[in-house]
């Protein structure tokens, strides 16, 4: 019973140990998710807010769990222990442990690798986990978490009641040896089960009847479930990376086969244009020569998109009236949307923003057009802007037939088009000047309000009040 009682608690410590994996690992996808498109380490109560904000949700999903982001040379940066049962949630860093928090940081740095830390106490082991991050927005920070497992009074208990109960197990003798016997044929038969080339596909082990036995299987269980659950993740995450650098490589080739391609397009358009300011052709051949220049100005458009999907601009941020703005894109397309029989409306309230003018009207632009070309004849495109806390929304809502669930994934993927004119760029332009601006691109709603999709360009929120005059 006292080996079954330190194999439970191991067993406990070891789960504590594997949400602290997962925890961290949580911890650093979202800070490098809150980090991304930030190219130099930012300064203010904003980020140091939002780094807090990050921190609390992630480990608001994590029982028992506390930590936060360290930077060597500055500490702490941002600490939360969303489930602290006292007084709410807790936002200073606890004083006892701060030693071992620094110095289990100071290790991580050090190495830059993850680490792992063990304080057995009397009445808990106190258990700390730091892993570096990647991101160049804070050089030398590491993610770290941090739980305590309670030693339970029973033990103590368990032996006095031994000792003041030894007379009385010659009586119990053949009650322990059956079951011992029964433990025996149940442990027998986990070693059998555990006896499996990978773990991650060990099934589920049924519950055997003794309770502490039942769970070490329960926590097994849920640990090879997680274990699996973790290398799913992985696999996606992998499959995530290799699409990205097969777009980039494609982008790449893309890039290359645009710029030759323009020259001979400019020769053609030339001979062309020559041709029909010359002597005046036949019906038939001046209709042609129309049907060419047509044809290379769709591919000289297509060029030009690609080249603008294959450089990410740098954003130059200004004071700008997002009315004017709105109404701006919408003249701009007014006579696509009369000959497409779609209403264009501006709607919201009277915003001025601190945002790159060019790169959110080009945004705006793209999904502005493609919201045309998927409303039908009466329908409506809608146009507005939004501050929600600390994020600037411009919302391009229509009213067609939404986005199918099969289309959802690859949505935003370059040369992805699901019309037999489309080239399959606008959305994926309207995602790259987005994330130029340290934004991003998102499908709010597939099947919007009123039938129709409700793509949002997210940018951040910066307080016109304060920035200085273009």
């Amino acid at each position: 019973m006292v080996a079954l009682y330190r194999s439970t608690t191991a067993a406990r410590t070891a789960e504590a140990e594997i949400g602290l994996t997962h925890a961290a690992e949580h911890l650093a996808a979202a800070y490098d998710f809150y980090t991304t498109g930030l190219a130099a380490t930012p300064a203010g109560p904003g980020f140091a807010r939002g780094l807090g904000a990050v921190v609390h949700t992630t480990l608001a999903r994590a029982e028992g769990v506390e930590g936060g982001i360290w930077q060597q040379g500055r500490g702490s940066l941002a600490y939360a222990y969303p489930t602290y049962e006292g007084s709410g949630s807790k936002t200073d860093l606890p004083a006892a442990e701060t030693a071992a928090i620094a110095a289990i940081n100071t290790d991580v740095e050090i190495t830059r690798a993850p680490a792992a830390r063990r304080e057995i106490g009397r009445r808990e082991t106190l258990l700390l986990y730091a892993r570096p991050l990647s991101s160049p927005v804070l050089p030398g920070a590491s993610a770290w978490v941090m739980t305590r497992v309670a030693a339970t009074p029973a033990f103590a208990r368990l032996q006095a009641a031994l000792a003041s109960l030894l007379f009385l197990v010659l009586l119990l003798a053949f009650w322990l040896w059956r079951l011992a016997r029964s433990f025996g044929r149940h442990v027998g038969a986990i070693e059998a089960a555990l006896r499996i080339d990978d773990i991650a596909d060990l099934p589920p082990l049924p519950a055997t009847g003794e309770n502490d036995l039942d769970r070490i299987l329960a926590s097994l269980n849920e640990a090879v479930a997680r274990l699996s659950q973790t290398r799913a993740e992985a696999a996606l995450l992998a499959r995530r990376a290799a699409e990205a650098e097969r777009l980039a490589a494609l982008g790449r080739v893309a890039a290359g086969i645009a710029h030759e391609i323009r020259n001979p397009l400019a020769a053609m358009r030339l001979r062309a244009e020559n041709a029909l300011a010359g002597d005046p052709p036949s019906g038939r051949a001046a209709n042609a020569l129309v049907a060419i220049l047509g044809q290379i100005a769709r591919l000289d458009r297509l060029v030009h998109e690609i080249l603008n999907l294959t450089q990410r601009p740098r954003p130059r941020l200004a004071r700008v009236d997002l009315s004017r703005l709105l109404a701006a894109v919408i003249a701009e397309h007014g006579e696509i949307a009369v000959r497409a029989s779609v209403r264009l409306q501006q709607q919201g309230p009277a915003l001025t923003a601190v945002l790159d003018l060019e790169l959110t009207r080009r945004a705006l632009a793209a999904l502005l057009d493609n919201a045309i070309r998927h409303t039908p004849a009466g329908g409506m495109v809608g146009l507005r802007a939004d501050r929600e806390g600390e994020y600037l929304i411009l919302r391009v809502a229509d009213t067609g037939p939404g986005i199918a669930a099969e289309l959802r994934d690859c949505l935003f993927e370059p040369f992805v088009s699901f019309r037999p004119e489309g080239t399959g760029l606008g959305l994926a332009i309207a995602r790259e000047m987005a994330e130029a601006q340290s934004g991003m691109l998102s499908l709010l709603d597939p099947g919007g309000a009123q039938g129709g999709a409700v793509f949002g360009v997210i940018l951040p929120w910066h307080d016109p009040e304060t920035w200085p005059e273009s």
